[in-house]
């Protein structure tokens, strides 16, 4: 169970966690968009920078997706089974919640996955 100090740092490093996600996918909607067929680059820059933007979709859904585990477990902080592992039932450490406050298995469940 935490601290209300820890749950206010806790607190903070998701809001920071959240802002960061939002300049990332904010970059990443950037480098997706649309090559432009009428662009003058060569056969080989442009499969680079189809392949590029490929990536860069992958990157997208990904950052997305934990953009929405950060707001869900900001929502969920005061729920008496915030930071308890849904697989063990065990207490999730403080600094893995620290690192990773979207976490909702401590690090064993998490590597029997």
């Amino acid at each position: 169970m935490m601290d209300s100090t820890e749950k206010k740092a806790l607190i903070a490093k998701i809001n920071e966690k959240i802002a960061l996600a939002e300049k990332e996918i904010a970059h990443l909607e950037d480098a997706t968009k649309p090559i432009s067929p009428e662009n003058s680059i060569g056969r080989v820059s442009r499969m680079d920078a189809i392949n590029n933007k490929s990536v860069a979709e992958a990157a997208l859904r990904s950052s997305k997706k934990k953009l929405n585990k950060l707001r869900l477990a900001l929502t969920k902080i005061d729920d008496p089974g915030f930071g308890i592992c849904k697989m063990c039932n065990r207490p999730i450490p403080a600094p893995r919640l620290m690192f990773m406050p979207e976490s909702t298995r401590c690090v064993n469940c998490a590597d029997r996955r």
